[in-house]
Protein backbone atom coordinates (compact mmCIF):
# COMPACT_ATOMS: atom_id res chain seq x y z
CA UNK A 1 0.00 0.00 0.00
CA UNK A 2 3.37 2.32 0.86
CA UNK A 3 4.31 1.74 -2.55
CA UNK A 4 1.19 2.23 -4.43
CA UNK A 5 0.61 5.55 -2.24
CA UNK A 6 4.02 7.12 -3.32
CA UNK A 7 3.27 6.04 -6.93
CA UNK A 8 0.09 8.33 -7.19
CA UNK A 9 1.96 10.92 -5.48
CA UNK A 10 4.04 10.56 -8.36
CA UNK A 11 1.31 10.36 -11.28
CA UNK A 12 -0.53 13.84 -8.93
CA UNK A 13 2.95 15.83 -9.54
CA UNK A 14 3.10 15.37 -13.11
CA UNK A 15 -0.76 16.43 -13.91
CA UNK A 16 0.34 19.64 -11.95
CA UNK A 17 3.34 20.64 -13.80
CA UNK A 18 3.28 19.33 -16.84
CA UNK A 19 4.01 23.00 -18.40
CA UNK A 20 7.58 23.38 -19.80
CA UNK A 21 9.27 26.01 -18.40
CA UNK A 22 13.31 27.99 -18.65
CA UNK A 23 14.17 26.50 -15.13
CA UNK A 24 13.10 22.87 -15.80
CA UNK A 25 15.34 23.06 -18.79
CA UNK A 26 18.46 23.69 -17.27
CA UNK A 27 21.28 21.53 -18.31
CA UNK A 28 23.29 18.79 -16.37
CA UNK A 29 26.56 20.84 -14.70
CA UNK A 30 29.70 19.16 -14.84
CA UNK A 31 33.45 20.17 -15.97
CA UNK A 32 33.03 18.28 -19.48
CA UNK A 33 32.56 20.03 -22.75
CA UNK A 34 31.01 17.13 -24.21
CA UNK A 35 26.92 17.62 -25.14
CA UNK A 36 24.22 15.66 -26.14
CA UNK A 37 21.27 17.27 -27.58
CA UNK A 38 18.40 15.60 -26.18
CA UNK A 39 14.98 15.41 -28.50
CA UNK A 40 12.14 13.69 -27.49
CA UNK A 41 9.36 13.31 -29.63
CA UNK A 42 6.41 11.77 -30.47
CA UNK A 43 5.91 9.50 -33.91
CA UNK A 44 4.71 12.26 -36.71
CA UNK A 45 3.47 9.32 -38.34
CA UNK A 46 1.83 8.01 -35.45
CA UNK A 47 1.83 4.71 -36.37
CA UNK A 48 -0.22 3.82 -32.60
CA UNK A 49 2.40 0.85 -31.55
CA UNK A 50 2.69 2.44 -28.39
CA UNK A 51 0.89 1.39 -25.06
CA UNK A 52 -0.29 5.45 -25.41
CA UNK A 53 -2.28 6.13 -28.00
CA UNK A 54 -2.72 9.58 -29.17
CA UNK A 55 -4.43 11.89 -31.95
CA UNK A 56 -2.19 12.47 -34.95
CA UNK A 57 -0.88 15.75 -35.74
CA UNK A 58 -0.64 17.14 -38.92
CA UNK A 59 3.15 17.68 -39.89
CA UNK A 60 2.36 18.26 -43.26
CA UNK A 61 0.82 21.56 -43.35
CA UNK A 62 2.43 24.81 -43.65
CA UNK A 63 3.21 25.88 -40.04
CA UNK A 64 4.33 22.56 -38.71
CA UNK A 65 7.27 22.72 -41.92
CA UNK A 66 7.88 26.52 -41.04
CA UNK A 67 7.92 25.27 -37.56
CA UNK A 68 10.61 22.11 -38.60
CA UNK A 69 13.09 24.32 -40.57
CA UNK A 70 12.63 26.89 -37.48
CA UNK A 71 13.67 24.26 -35.24
CA UNK A 72 15.96 22.83 -37.49
CA UNK A 73 17.93 26.46 -38.02
CA UNK A 74 18.15 26.79 -33.95
CA UNK A 75 20.21 23.19 -33.78
CA UNK A 76 22.20 23.95 -36.50
CA UNK A 77 23.43 26.91 -34.53
CA UNK A 78 24.19 23.90 -32.10
CA UNK A 79 26.39 22.07 -34.90
CA UNK A 80 26.00 18.57 -34.04
CA UNK A 81 28.87 16.22 -35.32
CA UNK A 82 26.35 13.06 -35.82
CA UNK A 83 22.81 12.65 -35.22
CA UNK A 84 21.49 9.48 -33.92
CA UNK A 85 17.63 8.40 -34.71
CA UNK A 86 15.46 5.35 -34.15
CA UNK A 87 16.00 3.37 -36.72
CA UNK A 88 17.25 -0.22 -36.24
CA UNK A 89 21.00 -0.59 -36.11
CA UNK A 90 21.06 -3.19 -38.30
CA UNK A 91 19.68 -1.56 -41.32
CA UNK A 92 22.21 1.10 -41.67
CA UNK A 93 22.57 0.86 -45.68
CA UNK A 94 18.84 1.62 -45.83
CA UNK A 95 19.00 4.43 -43.72
CA UNK A 96 21.97 5.54 -45.98
CA UNK A 97 20.31 5.28 -49.07
CA UNK A 98 17.36 7.27 -48.10
CA UNK A 99 19.53 10.13 -46.79
CA UNK A 100 21.24 10.23 -50.38
CA UNK A 101 18.04 10.43 -51.98
CA UNK A 102 17.37 13.25 -49.39
CA UNK A 103 20.42 15.68 -49.77
CA UNK A 104 20.28 15.15 -53.53
CA UNK A 105 16.74 16.37 -53.66
CA UNK A 106 14.85 12.99 -54.91
CA UNK A 107 13.43 11.71 -51.60
CA UNK A 108 10.00 13.67 -51.66
CA UNK A 109 9.75 13.45 -54.94
CA UNK A 110 8.42 9.88 -54.52
CA UNK A 111 4.14 9.86 -54.29
CA UNK A 112 3.80 6.27 -53.38
CA UNK A 113 6.00 7.09 -49.60
CA UNK A 114 3.91 5.49 -46.94
CA UNK A 115 2.97 7.67 -44.10
CA UNK A 116 6.39 6.33 -42.08
CA UNK A 117 8.54 7.43 -44.81
CA UNK A 118 6.57 10.39 -45.43
CA UNK A 119 5.86 11.87 -41.70
CA UNK A 120 8.11 10.29 -39.78
CA UNK A 121 10.02 12.62 -37.22
CA UNK A 122 13.67 10.62 -38.97
CA UNK A 123 13.03 12.22 -42.48
CA UNK A 124 11.17 15.45 -41.42
CA UNK A 125 13.47 16.42 -39.02
CA UNK A 126 16.59 14.26 -38.26
CA UNK A 127 17.43 14.65 -42.31
CA UNK A 128 16.40 18.40 -42.25
CA UNK A 129 18.98 19.10 -39.45
CA UNK A 130 21.66 16.47 -41.18
CA UNK A 131 21.48 18.11 -44.48
CA UNK A 132 21.74 21.73 -43.11
CA UNK A 133 24.91 20.77 -40.83
CA UNK A 134 26.83 18.99 -44.18
CA UNK A 135 26.58 15.72 -42.30
CA UNK A 136 27.00 12.21 -44.25
CA UNK A 137 25.52 10.19 -42.24
CA UNK A 138 22.34 10.00 -39.74
CA UNK A 139 23.00 6.92 -37.51
CA UNK A 140 20.12 4.50 -36.50
CA UNK A 141 20.68 2.94 -33.04
CA UNK A 142 17.54 1.32 -32.47
CA UNK A 143 17.29 -1.96 -30.95
CA UNK A 144 14.33 -4.33 -31.04
CA UNK A 145 15.29 -7.61 -29.89
CA UNK A 146 13.64 -7.58 -26.97
CA UNK A 147 9.81 -8.06 -25.35
CA UNK A 148 7.24 -6.10 -24.18
CA UNK A 149 5.04 -7.60 -22.30
CA UNK A 150 2.53 -4.91 -20.85
CA UNK A 151 -0.70 -7.46 -21.85
CA UNK A 152 1.13 -10.48 -19.24
CA UNK A 153 1.44 -7.48 -16.42
CA UNK A 154 -1.82 -6.41 -16.97
CA UNK A 155 -3.19 -10.03 -16.75
CA UNK A 156 -0.72 -10.42 -13.11
CA UNK A 157 -2.74 -7.19 -12.01
CA UNK A 158 -5.93 -8.71 -12.49
CA UNK A 159 -5.30 -12.16 -11.68
CA UNK A 160 -4.45 -11.17 -8.25
CA UNK A 161 -6.78 -8.32 -7.51
CA UNK A 162 -4.62 -5.31 -7.80
CA UNK A 163 -7.17 -2.90 -8.15
CA UNK A 164 -5.92 -0.26 -7.14
CA UNK A 165 -2.23 -0.81 -9.41
CA UNK A 166 -4.59 -1.15 -12.40
CA UNK A 167 -6.47 1.81 -11.66
CA UNK A 168 -3.37 3.99 -11.08
CA UNK A 169 -1.60 2.33 -14.32
CA UNK A 170 -4.95 2.95 -16.36
CA UNK A 171 -5.33 6.72 -15.01
CA UNK A 172 -1.66 7.33 -15.82
CA UNK A 173 -2.17 6.17 -19.28
CA UNK A 174 -5.49 8.18 -20.07
CA UNK A 175 -3.97 11.51 -18.22
CA UNK A 176 -1.01 11.53 -20.83
CA UNK A 177 -3.23 10.41 -23.40
CA UNK A 178 -6.30 13.59 -22.53
CA UNK A 179 -3.14 16.33 -21.99
CA UNK A 180 -1.44 15.54 -25.25
CA UNK A 181 -4.98 15.01 -27.39
CA UNK A 182 -6.19 18.28 -25.61
CA UNK A 183 -3.24 19.89 -26.90
CA UNK A 184 -3.42 18.58 -30.38
CA UNK A 185 -7.08 19.96 -30.34
CA UNK A 186 -6.29 23.34 -28.88
CA UNK A 187 -3.39 23.70 -31.88
CA UNK A 188 -0.29 23.49 -29.49
CA UNK A 189 2.39 24.18 -31.36
CA UNK A 190 4.74 21.52 -33.13
CA UNK A 191 7.53 23.18 -31.05
CA UNK A 192 5.65 23.62 -27.51
CA UNK A 193 4.42 19.94 -27.91
CA UNK A 194 8.34 18.79 -28.21
CA UNK A 195 9.11 21.27 -25.34
CA UNK A 196 6.26 18.86 -23.37
CA UNK A 197 7.91 15.87 -23.94
CA UNK A 198 11.20 17.07 -22.81
CA UNK A 199 10.40 18.48 -19.27
CA UNK A 200 11.84 16.94 -16.68
CA UNK A 201 8.38 16.01 -14.64
CA UNK A 202 7.59 13.83 -18.40
CA UNK A 203 11.41 12.16 -18.20
CA UNK A 204 10.76 11.22 -14.79
CA UNK A 205 6.67 9.94 -15.08
CA UNK A 206 8.10 7.92 -18.17
CA UNK A 207 10.91 6.64 -16.36
CA UNK A 208 8.64 6.00 -13.22
CA UNK A 209 6.08 3.99 -15.46
CA UNK A 210 8.52 2.01 -16.99
CA UNK A 211 10.85 1.24 -13.52
CA UNK A 212 9.29 1.59 -10.98
CA UNK A 213 5.29 0.78 -10.97
CA UNK A 214 5.74 -2.69 -13.28
CA UNK A 215 7.46 -3.95 -11.08
CA UNK A 216 4.37 -4.08 -8.35
CA UNK A 217 2.95 -6.67 -10.98
CA UNK A 218 1.18 -9.74 -9.41
CA UNK A 219 2.38 -11.56 -6.25
CA UNK A 220 5.83 -12.71 -5.59
CA UNK A 221 6.23 -15.50 -7.79
CA UNK A 222 4.89 -13.44 -10.77
CA UNK A 223 7.76 -11.64 -12.73
CA UNK A 224 6.14 -10.19 -16.30
CA UNK A 225 6.64 -6.88 -14.03
CA UNK A 226 10.26 -6.97 -13.76
CA UNK A 227 10.52 -8.98 -16.76
CA UNK A 228 9.30 -5.92 -19.01
CA UNK A 229 10.68 -2.87 -16.79
CA UNK A 230 14.37 -5.22 -17.54
CA UNK A 231 13.67 -5.65 -21.30
CA UNK A 232 12.71 -1.96 -21.65
CA UNK A 233 16.28 -1.24 -19.55
CA UNK A 234 18.05 -3.23 -21.96
CA UNK A 235 16.28 -1.80 -25.40
CA UNK A 236 17.21 1.76 -24.41
CA UNK A 237 20.96 0.69 -23.18
CA UNK A 238 22.13 -1.25 -26.60
CA UNK A 239 20.60 1.89 -27.76
CA UNK A 240 22.94 4.11 -25.84
CA UNK A 241 25.89 1.69 -26.22
CA UNK A 242 25.18 2.59 -30.37
CA UNK A 243 25.89 6.22 -29.34
CA UNK A 244 28.57 5.48 -27.30
CA UNK A 245 30.55 3.14 -29.92
CA UNK A 246 29.82 5.67 -33.21
CA UNK A 247 31.54 8.86 -31.15
CA UNK A 248 35.44 9.86 -31.46
CA UNK A 249 37.05 12.63 -29.57
CA UNK A 250 36.27 14.92 -31.96
CA UNK A 251 32.07 14.39 -31.67
CA UNK A 252 31.98 17.38 -28.62
CA UNK A 253 28.46 17.80 -29.44
CA UNK A 254 26.03 15.19 -30.90
CA UNK A 255 22.02 14.59 -31.32
CA UNK A 256 19.82 12.32 -30.44
CA UNK A 257 16.03 12.14 -32.04
CA UNK A 258 13.88 9.80 -30.54
CA UNK A 259 10.65 8.72 -29.14
CA UNK A 260 10.40 10.82 -25.59
CA UNK A 261 10.23 7.56 -24.11
CA UNK A 262 13.14 6.28 -25.13
CA UNK A 263 14.65 9.71 -24.54
CA UNK A 264 13.35 9.47 -20.80
CA UNK A 265 15.91 6.16 -20.16
CA UNK A 266 19.14 8.08 -22.12
CA UNK A 267 18.66 11.06 -19.76
CA UNK A 268 19.55 8.35 -17.00
CA UNK A 269 22.22 7.26 -18.60
CA UNK A 270 23.76 10.76 -19.70
CA UNK A 271 23.40 11.67 -15.83
CA UNK A 272 25.62 9.03 -14.88
CA UNK A 273 28.50 9.30 -17.63
CA UNK A 274 30.74 12.18 -16.51
CA UNK A 275 32.00 12.53 -19.97
CA UNK A 276 28.43 14.16 -21.20
CA UNK A 277 26.44 16.65 -20.11
CA UNK A 278 22.36 17.23 -21.47
CA UNK A 279 21.79 19.91 -24.26
CA UNK A 280 17.71 20.71 -24.10
CA UNK A 281 16.02 21.52 -27.26
CA UNK A 282 14.21 24.28 -25.65
CA UNK A 283 17.23 26.24 -24.02
CA UNK A 284 18.83 26.02 -27.90
CA UNK A 285 15.42 27.95 -29.45
CA UNK A 286 15.23 30.06 -26.62
CA UNK A 287 18.87 31.11 -26.90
Amino acid sequence: MKNLIIILLVFTAFSCKNKPNKESSNPVENSKGKEVLLVGTFHYNNPSADVVKTKSFDILNEKSQIELQNISSSIKKFNPTKIFVEWPYDEQKELDSLFQLYTSGLYFQNDNLSDFYLKNEIFQLAFRIAKENNLETVYGIDYKETSFPFEDVMNDIEKNNQSELKEIIENGIAKITKDFDSKIESGTSLTELTFYLNTPEMRSFLNNFHNNVMLLAGDSKDFNGPLLASEWFKRNLYMWSFVQKNINELDERIMILAGSSHVAMFDLFIRENDEWKIKELQQIIEK
